[in-house]
C-alpha cells in the first residue's frame, strides 16, 4: 500500500508539471501572436518629441510615403508643403527597414533639418495574401502603395490627416486643403475624375480612363453585384483628407482588405486595366462616400504622357500637382519638370540622382 501511494503521488506531480507546461506554452503564444499594430514601429523623428495632448489639435498632420528609390521626391513634397505655409504642419514618413537610416539623414543634412516629423516603419507582411505580382509596373505594388489603406494603424493621435503621394508638389498653403468641411459620414475627401473641362481634355489627349469601368472587371460577377454603373466618375486616391474617427467606425481598412483578397481569388480588377491594384478597392469602398476635394487641390495626370501639357496659367492657378503616371518629373521624358525641380533638394548621399538628357547638364 506504502508503494502505491508513493506511486500516485508521483504520478499527481507529473500531472501538475504537465499542467503548468501547457499553461505556460498557452500563454507565450498569446503573447508572441502578432497584432496588427505590430506592422509599423515608430522610430520617432531627430530632436522632435511625438505630438501629444493639446498640441494634436494644433498641427497639421501629414502622411507621405519615402521608398529608399524615390526618397528625393518625397523630401521635394516635403520642401513644398513647408516652404508654403506658416502653419504647424507635422510629417510621418512611412518608409521601410532598408530606408530608415537614409531618409533621416536626408532631412538631418539639408535645409528640412527644422521640420517636425516621426519616421515610421511599414511591415509588408500585412499584404500577405492580398498582393498578386502581376502588374506591368512593378513600382506600383511596392508595398508603400498601401500605406493608405492602414491609416488608422500608424502610431499617431489626430482626428483629421492628410494623405500624399511622393510624385506631388504643393504650391498652396497647406491649412486650406486640411480645412476642408467633410460632410456627415464621410470618412474622406478625394478629387473627382470628372471635374474641369481642362482635365478633361488633358485625359482625352492622352487616352486615360475616368470611369470606373477603366479600373473593375465588369464581367465579373463580384463585380456586376456592386451595382455601380461603369460610366461613374472615378477619383485618384493619391491625395486626400481622412477623418480617422469616421474611418475606424465605418471599419475602412477592413473593407479594404477584404476586396484585396477578393482580387487575389477572383481578379476582379487587373493592373493591366487600372495602372495598379491600390485604386480599385479604394473606388469600391469609398463609392458614392466621399466628399468631392476642389479641383484645384489636385491637378493630376501630369505623369501619364511626356508630350501632353497643361496651360502654363492654369498650373500657375493650381494649389497641387500630381505626375501620377509613368513618367515622373525626376526621370526623363517628363513635363512641367522646372515646376517640380524648384523644390527638389539634392541627395546628400548621392544616391538619389535625378535623370536629365546631357545637353542640360
Amino acid at each position: 500500500m506504502a508503494l502505491l501511494r508513493k506511486i500516485n503521488r508521483i504520478l499527481l506531480v507529473l500531472l501538475v508539471l504537465m499542467v503548468c507546461l501547457l499553461l505556460h506554452s498557452t500563454l507565450l503564444r498569446a503573447s508572441t501572436r502578432p497584432k496588427l499594430s505590430d506592422h509599423w514601429k515608430s522610430l520617432g523623428g531627430a530632436r522632435v518629441p511625438a505630438v501629444r495632448g493639446s498640441e494634436v489639435d494644433n498641427v497639421i498632420p501629414i502622411i507621405i510615403c519615402a521608398s529608399e528609390e524615390r526618397i528625393g521626391a518625397s523630401m521635394a513634397t516635403i520642401n513644398s508643403i513647408y516652404s508654403n505655409t506658416d502653419a504647424s504642419v507635422f510629417f510621418y514618413i512611412v518608409t521601410l527597414r532598408d530606408a530608415v537610416k537614409m531618409t533621416r539623414q536626408y532631412i538631418m543634412r539639408t535645409k528640412l533639418k527644422g521640420i517636425k516629423y516621426k519616421i515610421l516603419e511599414f511591415n509588408p507582411m500585412v499584404l500577405k495574401g492580398k498582393v498578386k505580382p502581376d502588374s506591368s509596373r512593378p513600382d506600383l505594388l511596392h508595398p508603400l502603395n498601401f500605406v493608405r489603406f492602414y491609416l488608422p494603424l500608424l502610431d499617431i493621435n489626430h482626428k483629421r490627416v492628410i494623405y500624399l503621394d511622393d510624385d506631388v508638389i504643393v504650391q498652396g498653403d497647406i491649412k486650406d486643403l486640411f480645412n476642408i468641411k467633410l460632410k456627415p459620414g464621410h470618412a474622406a475627401a478625394f478629387s473627382t475624375d470628372c471635374d474641369l473641362p481642362s482635365t478633361h481634355e488633358m485625359v482625352r489627349s492622352i487616352g486615360m480612363q475616368t470611369t470606373y469601368m477603366g479600373f473593375l472587371d465588369y464581367r465579373k460577377k463580384e463585380v456586376k453585384d456592386l451595382g455601380i454603373n461603369p460610366r461613374e466618375c472615378s477619383f485618384n486616391p493619391g491625395v486626400f483628407v481622412a477623418d480617422i474617427s469616421e474611418w475606424k467606425k465605418q471599419k475602412i481598412t477592413k473593407q479594404l482588405e477584404r476586396w484585396m483578397e477578393v482580387n487575389f481569388r477572383e481578379n476582379i480588377y487587373s493592373s493591366a486595366m487600372a495602372g495598379g491594384v491600390a485604386t480599385p478597392p479604394m473606388l469600391i469602398v469609398f463609392y458614392d462616400k466621399y466628399t468631392t476635394l476642389d479641383p484645384l487641390w489636385h491637378v493630376r495626370h501630369l505623369g501619364w504622357s511626356p508630350d501632353a501639357r497643361y496651360s502654363e496659367s492654369y498650373l500657375q492657378e493650381a494649389h497641387l500637382l500630381h505626375w501620377n503616371g509613368p513618367f515622373k518629373p525626376w526621370n526623363y521624358p517628363a513635363v512641367h519638370i522646372d515646376l517640380w525641380e524648384r523644390w527638389f533638394i539634392p541627395d546628400p548621399s548621392k544616391r538619389f540622382a535625378i535623370v536629365r538628357p546631357e545637353s542640360d547638364t
